[in-house]
């Protein structure tokens, strides 16, 4: 419970960040407006088509009796729809992170210098730091995407599934969320994706303290914009104070050493303070 509590400070705290720092939150607002209106044409594309869509693909129910053949389309746009909100809520954050890759690796540089002082760098040329946030947020979209077609299909079970399954489902998203948010400062700390899952995984409380909330927001397209840059604020927050859990944890993943001053390959780099 004490965790629960900590996370959710870390995005409070991250959000008050912002405010006390108008430029950086202004910037920082861009990546957040353009995902949100693609998403948007996207789902009004799905509202306007998405029964056409479903009639094409189910060309079998032409000849059933009125009102069955109706009814099952109409059940199968609207699970088509719920399917394609919840894919949404999941993929939100990761788009608008790599749309907004250098918008908020900077927002995260200068939580670090105004907190400590010095920001950790990863070393990497732009392109590599783009290329190793695309396959890290691909590699978690896939982990995400099989929890929420496990939960959607659950929730289909009785009272459990109006229940305890939506709850459980803020908290899984809220989780990937936290790692999503917490790899703009870990990568630069050039902490891998399995160190970061690890790390998350003990401690869980923190993580769905910080992205539980989140996830219920995000459930409002506008309001996401407008979090995102003291989300990343505040995922920063709670790295540095994180780093103690860093230097103590033996890594899961132990990478191939370069030599030194070789920027080629993303496991060459260490943990750094």
């Amino acid at each position: 419970m004490r965790d629960l509590g900590a996370g959710f400070g870390y995005l409070m705290k991250g959000q008050r960040w912002v405010a006390q720092h108008g430029k950086q939150f202004g910037w920082s607002l861009l990546p957040g407006l353009i995902t949100l209106v693609l998403y948007a044409a996207a789902l009004v594309c799905l509202a306007i088509w998405g029964a056409d869509f479903v009639g094409w693909a189910t060309p079998f129910a032409d000849d059933w009796s009125s009102p069955w053949g109706g009814v099952f389309r109409g059940f199968l746009t609207a699970v088509l729809f719920a399917l394609a909100l919840l894919l949404a809520v999941l993929t939100f954050t990761a788009v608008t992170l790599l749309i907004g890759q250098p918008f908020y690796e900077s927002l995260s540089e200068q939580v670090d210098l105004a907190e400590g002082g010095h920001a950790p760098e990863s070393g990497l040329p732009l392109w590599r730091d783009l290329w190793i946030s695309a396959r890290d947020s691909l590699r978690i979209l896939v982990r995400a995407g099989l929890w929420g077609l496990l939960l959607f299909a659950l929730g289909f079970v009785p009272f459990v599934g109006q229940t305890v399954i939506p709850v459980l489902g803020f908290f899984v998203t809220g989780f990937f969320l936290a790692e999503e948010l917490t790899s703009v400062a870990l990568q630069r700390r050039g902490v891998q994706l399995r160190d970061r899952l690890a790390l998350l995984r003990s401690r869980k409380g923190l993580a769905w303290g910080f992205g539980a909330p989140l996830a219920v927001a995000f459930l409002v397209p506008v309001v996401a914009v407008f979090l995102m840059p003291g989300a990343v604020a505040g995922a920063t927050l709670m790295v540095r104070d994180m780093e103690g859990d860093l230097a103590q944890a033996p890594p899961v993943h132990h990478p191939r050493m370069a030599p030194e001053g070789d920027g080629t390959d993303e496991n060459s780099r260490g943990l750094t303070a």
